[in-house]
C-alpha cells in the first residue's frame, strides 16, 4: 500500500498535477501500473481519511507554544511503530516540524496503514503527506520535504 501512496503523491499531489480524476479511472490506472487491487483500494481509503484532515476544525488548530508533555505509546502503537520511527517523531517535534496535534495525526495515519513493518523512509512519507493536508503547515511541510530529500552523506568533523 505504501508504494501506491508514494506513487500517487509523487505523480499527482506533489507534482501539482490537478487531481480531478474519477476514482474508477484512477483505480484503473493504478491497476495498469501493476499495483494489486487490494493495495489500491486500501490506499484510496487511506487517502480519503487523510483528506478529512483538511476539513476538521479540531486538527486545523496548530499549537504555537511549547509542550512539556510526553507521548506514551500504546502496546499496539509500539508494535506498529518501531523505536527508530518513534525517535524520529520525537525529533520532528523537537525541531518544530510536528506539533502534538500533527504528531497524533501522523500516528493515526501510520496505524491505519496496517503494515507489519514500517520503515523510517515510509514514516517520512506519511509525515510529508499529513503536513501537506493540514492547513497552515506550509513551513513544516517544506522543512520535512528537505529532510526527506536530503541524503545523509555523513558527519564532517
Amino acid at each position: 500500500m505504501m508504494d501506491v501512496l508514494m506513487y500517487l503523491f509523487e505523480t499527482y499531489i506533489h507534482s501539482d498535477v490537478e487531481l480531478n480524476v474519477e476514482q474508477e479511472k484512477l483505480e484503473e490506472e493504478l491497476l495498469k501500473a501493476g499495483f494489486h487491487q487490494e493495495a489500491v483500494y486500501k490506499a484510496l481509503d487511506w487517502l480519503e481519511d487523510l483528506a478529512r484532515l483538511q476539513d476538521t476544525d479540531e486538527h486545523a488548530r496548530v499549537a504555537t507554544g511549547t509542550s512539556t508533555s510526553m507521548r506514551i505509546y500504546t502496546q499496539q502503537e509500539i508494535d506498529g511503530i518501531n523505536t527508530a520511527c518513534r525517535g524520529f517523531l520525537l525529533f520532528l517535534e523537537q525541531i518544530k516540524v510536528l506539533t502534538s496535534e500533527t504528531r497524533e495525526m501522523v500516528i493515526e495515519q501510520v496505524m491505519a496503514l496496517e503494515t507489519d513493518e514500517l520503515s523510517l523512509d515510509d514514516l517520512k512519507w506519511v509525515v510529508l503527506m499529513v503536513l501537506f493536508n493540514v492547513p497552515g503547515q506550509e513551513s513544516a511541510y517544506t522543512q520535512m520535504e528537505e529532510l526527506l530529500y536530503t541524503s545523509d552523506v555523513g558527519l564532517t568533523h
